[in-house]
C-alpha cells in the first residue's frame, strides 16, 4: 500500500512541482488551499493522476481543515508559506502566519500520527544579519532576526524554523522533521500566477527593468527543490537534518548575459549597469527597493554539499534552469516579447 503524504499549500510553486513527482513515484497525495474554488483550476495545471490526488482547504492561520486533511497521512511536506512580491508594512503580517502555520501543522501531523515532516524553509534562514557577511553558508549558519534592517520575509522564515525546532525538541515526538532551505527558485512555470523570484525573469524578459544593478543571487531549480523534498520524505533516519537546495550565486548582469545569448526571442533583456548609487537614491521613495538596496555587491552563496552526500542530489546547471524559465514564460505568453 502506497504512503499518503499531506502536502500543504497545493496551489504554490514548489508544491506543484512536488505533488507532480510524489504522483508519478506512487505516492497518494492530499494537499491544502485556502479555498476549493482553486481545486479545478489546480487539478488542471497539474495534470496529474487525479485519482491519486484530493484537495482539502485550510488555512495557515485558523484550525478548521487541518484535522481532516492530515488524518491517516504518514508524511508531511509543509510548503505553504506567505512570500509576498511587494513589501509589507508591519512585519508580523509575514512572521505570525508563517510561525503559527508551521506550529498549526506540526500539531496536528503529531496528533495524527505522522513518521515524517518536511518544512519548507529558506535560506532567508542561514544566511543573513552575519556581522561581517561571510561568501558562502551552511547548513550550521543561523540569521539573526534581531538584526537591523531585515527585511520582514527574512525575519519571518528564521522565526519559522526555530518556532518548529522548538516544538520538536519541547514535545519529544517521534515525529522525525528536518527542513528545505532553498535560495531564489527558478524554473519552468505552470501558469500565471508566478512566485517573486519567477517575476525577476519575467521582470527582465519584459523590458521592464531598464538595466542590471550590481545585485546577485544563488539559484536553485524548482523540480531540484521538488526533487529534495521526495527524497527527505522517503530517506531514513531524517530526524533534525537541515537541508541547502542551492546552485551557483549569479549576478544579474550573468542571468542577463545568459538569457541575451540562450533565448533569441528575448529581445527585452537589458545588460546596460544601472549604478549604485541610482538604486540608493530609489531606496529612499520605494520600500521594494529598499529591501534589496543593503545587498549592492554583496555574495551570499550557499554550500550544497550536505543534500549531495547524504541524499545523493544533483541539481541541474543553471544555464537550464534560466533558460528553462524564460522559455516556459514565453511559450505560455506570460511575456510579450519584443518583435
Amino acid at each position: 500500500m502506497a504512503d499518503t503524504v499531506l502536502v500543504t499549500g497545493g496551489s504554490g510553486y514548489i508544491a506543484g512541482f512536488t505533488i507532480r513527482q510524489l504522483i508519478a513515484e506512487g505516492w497518494m497525495v492530499r494537499t491544502t488551499v485556502r479555498s476549493l474554488s482553486r481545486e479545478a483550476e489546480t487539478r488542471r495545471l497539474l495534470n496529474v493522476d487525479n485519482a491519486r490526488l484530493s484537495f482539502h482547504e485550510a488555512d495557515l492561520d485558523h484550525d478548521a481543515g487541518w484535522a481532516e486533511a492530515v488524518a491517516g497521512c504518514t508524511h508531511v511536506a509543509h510548503i505553504a508559506s506567505p512570500f509576498p512580491a511587494a513589501a509589507v508594512r508591519d512585519a508580523q503580517d509575514l512572521i505570525r502566519p508563517a510561525r503559527d502555520g508551521a506550529l498549526r501543522a506540526l500539531k496536528f501531523a503529531h496528533d495524527a500520527g505522522v513518521a515524517r515532516f518536511v518544512l519548507t524553509s529558506s535560506s532567508a534562514a542561514i544566511a543573513y544579519g552575519h556581522v561581517p557577511d561571510r561568501a558562502l553558508y551552511t547548513e550550521a549558519d543561523w540569521t539573526n532576526p534581531e538584526a537591523p534592517g531585515l527585511a520582514a520575509y527574512i525575519q519571518s522564515k528564521t522565526i519559522a524554523e526555530r518556532a518548529a525546532r522548538d516544538w520538536v525538541m519541547a514535545h519529544g515526538t517521534r515525529l522525525e522533521f528536518c527542513t528545505i532551505n532553498p535560495v531564489a527558485v527558478l524554473g519552468p512555470v505552470m501558469g500565471r500566477n508566478l512566485s517573486t523570484s519567477v517575476l525577476i525573469v519575467e521582470k527582465m524578459l519584459s523590458g521592464a527593468l531598464p538595466g542590471v544593478p550590481n545585485l546577485g543571487f544563488a539559484i536553485v531549480d524548482v523540480r531540484d527543490v521538488a526533487d529534495l523534498h521526495v527524497r527527505a520524505l522517503r530517506a531514513g533516519n531524517m530526524a533534525g537534518e537541515r537541508f541547502i537546495a542551492s546552485g551557483p550565486f549569479l549576478q544579474m548582469a550573468e542571468i542577463a548575459g545568459i538569457l541575451k545569448a540562450r533565448v533569441p526571442e528575448a529581445r527585452g533583456v537589458s545588460t546596460r549597469h544601472i549604478p549604485d548609487l541610482l538604486i540608493r537614491i530609489a531606496a529612499k521613495f520605494s520600500p521594494m527597493v529598499r529591501q534589496v538596496a543593503g545587498e549592492l555587491g554583496k555574495t551570499r552563496g550557499m554550500d550544497a554539499s550536505h543534500a549531495r552526500d547524504v541524499l545523493g542530489w544533483a541539481p541541474r546547471p543553471v544555464e537550464e534552469t534560466l533558460v528553462d524559465c524564460a522559455r516556459s514564460l514565453i511559450d505560455q505568453s506570460i511575456v510579450k516579447t519584443r518583435k
